[in-house]
């Protein structure tokens, strides 16, 4: 029933770098394009914070349809369909002679990076449940790998000019079109197919899924609260580091990347060997434990050394990310894998919504008396995504024991 594709695994990890590289190729060249066009930093400050929403915003809306119309119509035009629309997307800012191209583009960008949702799905349907979270560990390597590159070289090729790194993550993308095209097989077969259903294809269809067993909730708000905890990095990193220890951008991209590459290799290198070892609910817990220690020690850091040390334990988050989505899949029918990722889209984008609000304001109050409070927080909302992930797991080991012995 499950058989791996080497081409088509591999498709799927080269498309998950090219698409997070060409999205962090930008990074370094969009907010001064922002302020070109909106005319002083204060606006540009406000129009960067309302693209980032909007991009969100589409990944909460669409997400859940790309989740649904892979499952009717298959992985292969999905993901195609996808990469194509995203590559033209980039072609769209790159020629943007104004604000509201750059608005329209990244509302565009937000609707098919949704395609992360029928990747997820793909793997699900090539490999068996046994080996989802290694496997989930392989696309988040991926993921890593594209975020560390990404910024690097935009970096590089923004010295040629605001728009050359917009034009190089269209030809990234068009190239992981091109590749998908002449590699990609269809991994979803006709028997397995469900027909598309608007109670379904809506964020709030999809987030009933999620709803359907007692185990599946507690894992989505485990999904949830480790998204949200997440999510102080891209809020207050380099606010924090910048006022706590003087760092400039060249230092904070160094540690950027330093994070990318550790979460790169815990994902890529460990998962498998442990999961092999522990199995996946206990790594998945270790995980969000280690991460919350980790997280803790950054905001106590008292100089840039504790700071930097305090990653390395803080990267073994990275663990419970392709664990908790492994267990996730078993919860639900193959018919379902899409909808599933699209619902688990929606509950990382309304934290990819609310969270950067909420630690924004957090540390505008706490930055002159308690800088690190955002942290501190952060560890304390990861603490409560532990205890929730420890006692699902023991309720699902307990239902799947009693499903075993009926059988």
């Amino acid at each position: 029933m499950h058989r791996p594709s080497r081409p088509a695994i591999a498709f799927i990890l080269v498309a998950a770098v090219l698409d997070v590289m060409a999205m962090g190729i930008i990074i370094p060249v969009l907010p001064p394009l922002i302020e070109q066009f909106a005319g002083s930093t204060r606006a540009a400050g406000l129009w960067n914070g309302v693209l980032v929403a909007l991009w969100a915003t589409m990944q909460l809306l669409c997400s859940p349809i790309i989740g649904a119309l892979s499952d009717q119509y298959g992985r292969r035009p999905t993901l195609l369909l996808s990469t194509a629309g995203l590559t033209v997307d980039w072609v769209l800012m790159a020629l943007a002679p104004n604000l509201w191209w750059l608005v329209v583009g990244r509302m565009l960008g937000g609707i098919t990076s949704a395609s992360f949702t029928a990747i997820y799905a793909y793997m699900a349907d090539v490999t068996p449940p046994e080996a989802r979270a290694r496997a989930y560990g392989w696309v988040g390597s991926a993921f890593s790998l594209g975020f560390v590159a990404g910024p690097v070289v935009g970096g590089v090729l923004g010295e040629w000019g605001p728009r050359a790194p917009f034009w190089a993550a269209a030809v990234l993308s068009g190239i992981a079109f091109l590749y998908g095209w002449l590699v990609l097989p269809e991994s979803l077969p006709a028997e397995r197919r469900m027909p598309f259903s608007w109670s379904r294809a809506n964020s709030f269809g999809a987030l009933r899924l999620l709803r359907s067993h007692a185990e599946l909730s507690g894992l989505a708000m485990t999904h949830f609260l480790l998204h949200f905890a997440h999510h102080v990095f891209s809020t207050v990193f380099v606010l924090y580091a910048a006022h706590r220890y003087g760092w400039g951008p060249f230092q904070v991209g160094m540690l950027l990347a330093l994070v990318g590459v550790l979460e790169m290799c815990v994902q890529g290198v460990l998962v498998g060997p442990l999961v092999r070892r522990f199995g996946d609910r206990a790594v998945m817990v270790a995980g969000l434990a280690t991460g919350a220690v980790g997280i803790a020690a950054m905001g106590a850091a008292p100089n840039g050394v504790w700071f930097t040390a305090a990653m390395f334990p803080n990267a073994l988050w990275a663990l419970a990310m392709p664990t908790l989505q492994a267990q996730m899949t078993r919860r639900v029918s193959e018919r379902e894998q899409g909808q599933l990722q699209g619902a688990n889209m929606s509950v990382a984008s309304l934290a990819g919504i609310a969270s950067p609000l909420f630690f924004g304001w957090v540390y505008g109050l706490s930055a002159e008396s308690l800088p690190g409070l955002s942290f501190f927080i952060a560890s304390s909302i990861l603490l409560c995504a532990t205890a929730i992930g420890a006692l699902t797991a023991r309720r699902a080991r307990a239902a799947d024991t009693a499903r075993g012995e009926r059988s």
